[in-house]
This record gives structure tokens, C-alpha cells and sequence, in this order.
């Protein structure tokens, strides 16, 4: 197995890959700027795997020089056009996870759970989500007549695989977005909306139908969709149904998610190696990561921006931590909520990778108030150097084993899946977080379920999704600091559960209606 191809072949091809899809993602009445035909992409197996390379590149990249220049998406500054970025501000500042110093036009209301329908992160997210569902759409257009050769049908089902991906981010963050199919045509044509219970079907389907096309788990290369990824999103989407159709799917969740904890998987030995600079090579947890390489990726979001936006040189002085870039830019920091995830046990606890000054922030703005976090960083495992200083090697997990173990235990205390079982495969995660048997416990609860998950898999982009399944996300009854925008938190309307979609859009396509109340 090729562990590099996502950041040397699939990712790197992505810079000069076939389909040169470059366009304003707003225009979408019309088809991406296209440079080929379905004759060139396949005259070679390696033209069609270059052209699949743009759809999965479009994860890591922002435009087609990097790190800026030719973006993908018109209207937004291109270093905020990217995908982890924007993901990452909508699932994580919302939450008690993250908190942000900036000033920027939209960034304060995503952590005062105050924003609008022209917010320009709500905007960034939605039409880079849209620009990557045409990238999957187009490829599938331009493979269909050779959809029965082995390779291709392969490849085809993990464009599909990544367009389900994209969708469920709409679904999650946004309810019910336009739909854009391979039958919407070209010329000016409106996407229709599809509502959130309907889209969930869809999503369902479209993961069941390639599931025999797609590669058995970890057979495929690093950084491509097996079926353990298909796997695994369902049993995200199914431990979250009641939020999107109304009905639950606990015993689903858990059913798939054991799918893949009995596919080949492992925990990883060391929790913190699965963040620093060599994550893509010997992780035998990461289901499906973003790859990133500080020399042949470069943009200013992904990692680069996770990484140097939780750090600045004075933070890294006052820790002796080597974060692995120079300096940084001093943005995002936890509140004290997150470390009250720890309950005392954060010197044992070998996930507390975070540490501070002043815990409790008084002023937004000054970056040494608050919880520095050292989980993701720049370095190799073994201390030294990656690639680059400023941009940035670490791939970011979109699945990982840990995540399974968890929504298996969550439907078992849910009365879902089986108890003995579920608190087994809750402990594992225990017994590496502390090395020993001495973090296992006897029983959990929802409560406790959900302190795990923060302790397990904070700023991985789960939060804000989590949060509102458990009813917690907007409740006055569960608050943080300047949650609401003041300092001691406060609740907020419901609405604030669903994104808006862009006023931009809802005004130029007839067919869309906006979230209520926005």
C-alpha cells in the first residue's frame, strides 16, 4: 500500500488534475469551467484516477495554484473558502469546544450563536460544499459510459461516496439545500430543494448501493474511501435520525458502526500521534482523513490554519511546546468548559493535550485568556521537523475507530445495542487515554457519554452536531462562557439549530425557502 497517495498522488494530481473545475459556485445554473471531454478523461485509467484526484483535492485545496490564486469559489477571500476552515468555525465556535480572538465581519456571531443569512462562514461552507457536490457530479457525467469497467466503477463509487459526504454536511448544518443531481442539466436551471428527512434517504441509499463497489476496508490507498467509510457515515447519520427525520436509528447506528470495529481497524497505540505531522503513515485508526502536505498543498485553511490559528509564539514560550510552525496567528482557544470535560483526571488522561494561563476569559480578544489546545500540531512523532513551518503536514480524521466505539455505546445506553458490549468498547478508549486499566468504569450514562465524546474527539468537528442531539445546544440549562454571547453563557432560540442558507441563493433560485426565523 502506497501511505503517501493522498499527499503525493491523489492530492498533488489534484493541482493539475483534468478537470479543471475552477468557478463561482453561486453561478448554478451552470456547469464548472471544464477543459475536458469524456474522451480525454478515458483515454487511461491514470487520466480517470487524475480527474477523481480534483474531487478529492477539492478537500485540501482552495483553488488551482495555492496557496492562493484561481479559487475555486468567487465572493469569499479564498484562504476562508476552504473546506476544514469553514467546517470547523461552523461545528466547533458555536460549541464550549472553541473561541475565537479575531474581529473578522461574521466570525464573533458564530460563537455568540448570533448569525445571519449573509454571514461569509455560512456562505463559505455552503458553496464550498455545493462546488465539491458538481465536482463529484461532473466526474460521474464523464465516467457514465464506461461504468461497468472495474476500475472505473470503483473510482465512481467513491466520487459518490464523497458527494453523500458533502450532502450530509448540508443536511447537518443547513436542513434543506438545493439538490443537484446529474439530470439537473445545463443552461439556466434552478436546483430544487429537498427537505432534510427526504435528503437523509437519499444519503442512505446512495451509501448502500455503492457499498459493494467500494474497496474492502483498509485494502484501499491512504486517504480513499473504503467500505468501512461508507460504514461509518452511516452510523453517524443513523445515531443522529431523530434530528433529521424524527424517528430514531440507535440500533442502526450501532449495527454499523460495529461494522467497522470489526473490520481490521485498531486503536492507535499513542492517542496524540494520530495528530502530528505523520498521521498518514502506520494509523491503523483513521477510517478517512483529509491529507495535507506543507510543500505540495498549500492553503491558508486545513491544518495550516488549525494549527496556527490555536497558537502564536508567546503561547508557545509560556508552554515550552513546539508547535511546529513559526509563531502562528493567535485565534482559537477552548473556554473553560472544555476542560471541565476532565473532571480533575486531566494529569492522568493522556487526551488532555491543552493547558493554560488564565483559565477564564474576560476579554474575547486577547488570546492569553483561556485554554490553549496542543492536540494537533506540526511535528512528527518522534519530535521532529515536518515539512514546512508554516503550512502544514498533520491530516485531519473525518472518521476514525474511536468514534465507532462511541456511537456503539451511546445506542447501548440508549437500551439499543448490547450493555456489556457497548461499556466494553467505551473502556478501550479509557484504557488508552490512561495507559491502564484504572480509567475504566463499571457503568455510563448519557451524561457521561457525552463528557467522553468532548474528551475523546474535541475540535475533530462533532461537537455542535452532538450538542444538539443531546438537547444541550441551544438549552439555557446548559451554558458555557459567552455562549449567547455574554460572559457567563446563556440559551438561545431554537432556530439557531439549523445554518441558514445564504440570502444571496434563497433570492436568485425561486425554489429555495429559507430556515424559519431567518
Amino acid at each position: 500500500m502506497n501511505k503517501h497517495i493522498n499527499k503525493k498522488g491523489i492530492l498533488v494530481a489534484a493541482l493539475g488534475a483534468l478537470i479543471g473545475l475552477s468557478a463561482c459556485v453561486k453561478d448554478l445554473d451552470r456547469r464548472p469551467t471544464n477543459i475536458t471531454t469524456s474522451e480525454n478523461i478515458l483515454s487511461s485509467g491514470e487520466s480517470t484516477k487524475q480527474a477523481l484526484a480534483k474531487v478529492y483535492g477539492a478537500f485540501a485545496l482552495t483553488g488551482n495554484e495555492g496557496p492562493a490564486g484561481q479559487g475555486d469559489v468567487a465572493g469569499i477571500d479564498e484562504g476562508f473558502s476552504d473546506f476544514f476552515r469553514n467546517f470547523f468555525n461552523l461545528q466547533e465556535l458555536c460549541t464550549d469546544e472553541a473561541i475565537c480572538t479575531w474581529s473578522d465581519d461574521g466570525l464573533p456571531d458564530l460563537h455568540n450563536l448570533n448569525w445571519s443569512s449573509s454571514n461569509p462562514f455560512v456562505k463559505g461552507l455552503y458553496y464550498r460544499s455545493l462546488y465539491q457536490i458538481k465536482l463529484a457530479v461532473n466526474f460521474l457525467e464523464l465516467t457514465e459510459s464506461k461504468a461497468s469497467d472495474p476500475t472505473i466503477k470503483q473510482y465512481r463509487a467513491e466520487a459518490r461516496f464523497l458527494r453523500a459526504f458533502q450532502y450530509w454536511i448540508m443536511m447537518d448544518l443547513f436542513g434543506n439545500p438545493p439538490m443537484i443531481d446529474q439530470q439537473l442539466g445545463t443552461g439556466k436551471v434552478f436546483p430544487k430543494q429537498i427537505q432534510r428527512a427526504d435528503l437523509f434517504k437519499h444519503i442512505e441509499s446512495e451509501l448502500k448501493e455503492i457499498e459493494n463497489d467500494l474497496a474492502a476496508p483498509r485494502t484501499n490507498e491512504y486517504g480513499r474511501a473504503d467500505k468501512a467509510a461508507a460504514w461509518a457515515l452511516l452510523s453517524r447519520m443513523y445515531l443522529n435520525a431523530e434530528v433529521y427525520t424524527g424517528t430514531e436509528r440507535y440500533a442502526d447506528a450501532a449495527e454499523y458502526a460495529e461494522r467497522v470495529i470489526l473490520s481490521g481497524y485498531k486503536l492507535a497505540e499513542q492517542y496524540a500521534s494520530l495528530f502530528r505531522a505523520d498521521n498518514d503513515v502506520n494509523n491503523p485508526e483513521t477510517i478517512l482523513a483529509i491529507g495535507y502536505d506543507g510543500i505540495n498543498s498549500k492553503n491558508w485553511g486545513g491544518a495550516t490554519f488549525l494549527v496556527n490559528g490555536s497558537t502564536n509564539a508567546d503561547i508557545q514560550k509560556t508552554l515550552g511546546v513546539n508547535m511546529g510552525v513559526d509563531g502562528g496567528w493567535g485565534g482559537n482557544r477552548a473556554t473553560s468548559a472544555l476542560v471541565a470535560q476532565f473532571e480533575g483526571a486531566d494529569k492522568e488522561d493522556g487526551r488532555y493535550l491543552m493547558d493554560h494561563r488564565e483559565l477564564n476569559i474576560q476579554k474575547v480578544s486577547d488570546i492569553m485568556q483561556g485554554v490553549w489546545i496542543t492536540k494537533f500540531r506540526n511535528v512528527k512523532s518522534d519530535g521532529s521537523a515536518a515539512k514546512h513551518n508554516t503550512f502544514v503536514d498533520t491530516d485531519f480524521p473525518l472518521f476514525r475507530l474511536a468514534e465507532m466505539y462511541l456511537n456503539y455505546a451511546e445506542a447501548s445506553v440508549r437500551g439499543k445495542a448490547d450493555a456489556s458490549k457497548g461499556l466494553e468498547y467505551f473502556n478501550r478508549l479509557r484504557q488508552r487515554a490512561y495507559g491502564n486499566s484504572n480509567g475504566a468504569m463499571r457503568s455510563i450514562s448519557l451524561d457521561i457519554l457525552l463528557k467522553e465524546r468532548a474528551r475523546e474527539l474535541y475540535w475533530e468537528c462533532l461537537r455542535r452536531t452532538d450538542l444538539i442531539r443531546f438537547g444541550k445546544f441551544t438549552s439555557g440549562e446548559y451554558l458555557w462562557p459567552w455562549k449567547g454571547g455574554i460572559a457567563e453563557g446563556r440559551g438561545v432560540e431554537d432556530h439557531y439549530k439549523l445554518y441558514p442558507l445564504p440570502a444571496d441563493d434563497v433570492q436568485s433560485n425561486r425554489n429555495l425557502k429559507q430556515n424559519p426565523k431567518y
